[in-house]
């Protein structure tokens, strides 16, 4: 019986150590793959939304939407898909409060799609792929919060979609180490969640403090 207990705990010990490998590997590629900045010439620049407060945008959705004009300005595009739905009691979708905030800020209207249809990541993308084909849209820049880039992409890729990331480097998200490291940590546990799941991660985030981004799941 000892022998039996020894086997037991050596593989149970075992698996431990995989399993912290993975979710080790994981965080460190979503450090990894928020420092990536590609801004080579696409389609579509695609911002993924966040909370919106009566058409204008939180202070994050801001920053990605700053961020997208940037794109357009530098030539990356000369087209821009916002993106994101609308919570119970909003007059505005996240897109439509997106569209209104870079027309405002010199984008020509006809240059910006709103795609409403989406309540997270995965459908925001799901929304994105749909118009793809007759938009002729073959690639894609994704505008997001650094540590939100590397679900993203696996999402985008999921779908069908060509896709890079060009993260902004600006707004609430990317204040301070700790709001950093507990960002890191909510899309590790996403991440994985969605791999293993394939399925969007509005709870367990929700749970480990997603209150900003507003496309979390």
């Amino acid at each position: 019986m000892p022998r039996v207990f020894r086997t037991v705990r050596r593989l149970l010990f075992g698996l431990l150590m995989v399993g912290a490998l993975v979710v080790a590997g994981t965080g460190f590629r979503v450090w990894q793959v928020a420092r990536l900045d590609d801004r080579a010439a696409a389609d579509v620049v695609v911002v993924l939304g966040a909370a919106q407060y009566a058409g204008t945008p939180s202070l994050a959705f801001r920053a990605r939407l700053q961020h997208a004009k940037t794109l357009f300005d530098e030539g990356v595009s000369a087209q821009i898909a916002t993106t994101g739905g609308r919570q119970p009691g909003d007059r505005y979708t996240e897109a439509e409060a997106g569209k209104r905030w870079l027309v405002a800020a010199g984008v020509p209207a006809e240059n910006v799609v709103a795609l409403g249809e989406g309540h997270d990541t995965l459908g925001s993308l799901r929304a994105v792929a749909d118009v793809a084909g007759e938009r002729q849209w073959h690639s894609a820049v994704v505008v997001s919060d650094p540590w939100h880039s590397l679900r993203a992409r696996t999402m985008a890729a999921d779908v069908g979609l060509d896709t890079w990331t060009s993260p902004t480097h600006r707004g609430p998200m990317v204040q301070t180490r700790q709001t950093q490291v507990r960002y890191i940590v909510r899309e590790t546990a996403a991440l994985l969640y969605y791999r293993i799941t394939k399925a969007p991660a509005n709870d367990l985030v929700n749970d480990l403090g997603g209150d900003v981004a507003g496309d979390v799941g």
